[in-house]
């Protein structure tokens, strides 16, 4: 299984999948090599970017400013960099993927 995030001298990259307008913000699954995530927020003026950090951020236990994109602003693949050497970070992000029935 290849994994949607990467190693980095400050942190992790995320490689997403997102779909905005949905009734919650979630976690749906491993798409390939990309988390995909469901946000509730319209893909309008940035709603569905910001809250898809604040998102990533609460979920992985780090202050809003460490979580940042910095790819596909305006599309449904997104890069986000999280700026943390937590050693604990690799085992949060991994636990994003839900757990198969």
């Amino acid at each position: 299984m290849s994994e949607f995030f990467q190693a980095t001298c400050q942190g992790y990259v995320l490689r997403l999948r997102v779909v905005p307008g949905a009734r919650r913000t979630e976690v749906v699954g491993l798409l390939g090599d990309r988390l995909k995530v469901r946000v509730a927020a319209p893909p309008e003026k940035g709603a569905a970017n910001q809250e898809l950090l604040a998102f990533l951020a609460r979920e992985l236990q780090l202050p809003k400013g460490s979580v940042r994109l910095t790819g596909g602003g305006q599309a449904r693949t997104k890069v986000v960099e999280v700026l943390s050497l937590d050693p604990d970070l690799r085992r949060r992000l991994q636990d994003l993927i839900p757990v198969a029935p």
